[in-house]
């Protein structure tokens, strides 16, 4: 699969996202709506945001700098190849 270069469909594809998390976090809110959903519920987003965030700041300063991840799952495979090697 080709990296996506266009950046209407790379917009769109983030549109998509939030699109797909906000109707999600909706309808859990609906199904079960109280203050302390809506709080856990945030710390979950922001945690897992912050998670993704920081893997990849760690494998880029420090794993591996000049390897392009695709994503979590890629740069898995990338240090279990490496493991592997070793």
């Amino acid at each position: 699969m080709a990296d996506l270069t266009d950046p209407r469909v790379i917009k769109l594809k983030g549109l998509l996202f939030l699109v797909t998390g906000g109707l999600s976090a909706f309808l859990l809110l609906a199904k079960n709506p109280s203050l302390e959903n809506l709080l856990l519920l945030t710390i979950a987003i922001w945690s897992f945001s912050r998670f993704y965030y920081f893997a990849f700041y760690v494998i880029e300063r420090y794993i591996d700098p000049g390897y392009r991840f695709a994503g979590l799952l890629s740069a898995i495979r990338h240090l279990l190849r490496e493991k592997n090697k070793r």
